[in-house]
């Protein structure tokens, strides 16, 4: 059987990469997205008002300088949006509990909630180094203990920037697989 004659290809234009939406996006589009990433609006706001960043890997090098430069008032506003993670479905009651009840204690010396980077634990690992993390952090005192929590945040805004770019190249060792696994309870997309 003879064909005939084939049509050209059809080509799409190309989506536009994850960080080329966010280069040209809006500023409030921008903002909404970072504010996801970390509850700081100064920090958004350094982020967003460089744009265009050249590669993703500009862009996380940007968002850690701004963490870095957290005010203590800035990282308590960060820190009243963030929440304990999210347990695994299937977790036993007791552990629920046992979460429960040290993250109370943890709260009830710091004033904030329990924040922790967890980058690629496996989910059926989340509680046991939660709780781990809570347990060894109760003795810092509370100096000690900002100056972790202020890391954890910069770790936990990296890694949900990341996995909100994905795809966009140059992002595959910045971006683990749960590496924005974040006490509001996931990473969504972009």
């Amino acid at each position: 059987m003879t064909r005939g004659p084939t049509l050209p290809a059809h080509r799409l234009p190309p989506l536009p990469a994850p960080l080329d939406a966010f280069n040209a996006a809006p500023d409030h589009e921008a903002g909404a997205l970072l504010l996801r990433c970390l509850h700081s609006p100064r920090w958004c706001r350094r982020i967003a008002d460089h744009r265009p960043y050249p590669d993703v890997e500009s862009l996380l090098a940007a968002a850690d300088e701004a963490a870095y430069d957290l005010s203590p008032g800035d990282l308590a506003e960060a820190l009243a949006g963030e929440r304990l993670p999210r347990v695994p479905d299937g977790t036993y009651g007791a552990a629920r509990t046992a979460l429960s009840a040290a993250h109370a204690t943890y709260e009830a010396k710091f004033g904030h909630a329990f924040v922790i980077y967890l980058g690629d634990t496996p989910p059926e690992e989340t509680v046991d180094r939660v709780l781990e993390g809570i347990q060894s952090r109760w003795t810092n005192d509370p100096e000690e203990e900002r100056a972790v929590v202020a890391e954890e945040l910069r770790r936990l805004a990296r890694g949900r920037l990341a996995e909100r770019l994905r795809g966009a190249g140059q992002c595959s060792s910045a971006a683990p697989p749960r590496g924005a696994t974040s006490p509001r309870g996931g990473a969504p997309g972009v």
